[in-house]
């Protein structure tokens, strides 16, 4: 996406958020973040804040306005929202100016003591109600990614049973259903750890959703795998997480093989920074899985 810095914004885009900061006295860019047009650091009159905004009505913008209503399902973990604005700048803006959050990213690795930190965040998370968050269940209804990756790339599916993993794609929306908060999206960067590691936020609220409560904890497992963890000890530390007994061996193959086919059939199609790293991480824990 085209990137904006403050000084390339709109200028009715830059009185918006004027209207809501004040005078703005620093301004520092953010270079994370694929799915907005702008993210900066502003201080206002009241401290920093946290803009993202995204230019046209879009999946993005839909959700930004995922990340704008998130304090509301996830309070004390995801950042409050100080404000937020259409704009009509020729063409539709949405901005949002979030409480700025300070730390650093989770250590993912093997003995990293981030691991009991993010233990018990994703066990916080796993607690809430799922609320108005989109079903899972239905966001998951496409089952033939592994279809679509062999017509698309058939290279990567070699030695791979295309029916029988579709088979289990079909069986996933119906095993992940539930009414249990999910993120989707956990990984290192998502966490904010502070100084003394017992406070931590989670960000970037754009796709969250509801379902069954050891969904998020599952996707972990993935990043934990693709960090350097063998899959059975990646699945030893979900065990950590109490939500983790809530899941059938029969829900998690499903899940393991539906998001290996998601993700590489994404990172054959549309690639993302880390794709193929996360899609061979998923694909191991797929055959982990199928083998155990």
């Amino acid at each position: 996406m085209e990137r904006f810095t403050w000084d390339d914004l709109p200028s009715a885009v830059r009185s918006a958020v004027l209207s809501h900061l004040g005078p703005v006295t620093a301004v520092r860019d953010i270079e994370q973040g694929q799915h907005c047009n702008t993210a900066l650091v502003l201080r206002g009159k009241s401290g920093d804040v946290f803009l993202k905004g995204v230019r046209g009505i879009s999946p993005q913008m839909r959700w930004l306005r995922n990340e704008a209503d998130a304090a509301d399902l996830a309070p004390g973990l995801a950042p409050a929202t100080r404000f937020s604005e259409d704009v009509d700048a020729g063409e539709l803006w949405f901005v949002v100016g979030f409480e700025y959050v300070n730390g650093r990213p989770a250590d993912l690795t093997p003995g990293s003591a981030d691991l009991t930190t993010v233990a018990a965040t994703v066990a916080r998370i796993s607690a809430l109600p799922g609320g108005s968050a989109q079903p899972l269940s239905k966001r998951w209804a496409s089952a033939d990614w592994w279809a679509k990756l062999a017509a698309e790339a058939p290279d990567t599916v070699a030695g791979l049973d295309i029916d029988e993993l579709t088979d289990w794609c079909r069986a996933t929306p119906g095993l992940v259903a539930g009414s249990a908060l999910i993120h989707t999206d956990l990984h290192e960067h998502q966490f904010m750890i502070g100084d003394d590691a017992s406070s931590v936020r989670v960000i970037d609220w754009g796709r969250p959703a509801s379902g069954a409560e050891w969904v998020d904890t599952a996707f972990l497992v993935v990043r934990l795998i693709a960090a350097g963890h063998e899959p059975g000890a990646a699945e030893a530390w979900a065990a950590t997480v109490p939500s983790w007994t809530t899941r059938t061996d029969k829900a998690v193959t499903a899940f393991a093989c539906y998001v290996a086919g998601l993700w590489s059939y994404r990172a054959a199609t549309t690639p993302f920074p880390g794709a193929t790293r996360l899609s061979t991480a998923a694909t191991r824990y797929a055959r982990h899985r199928l083998s155990s």
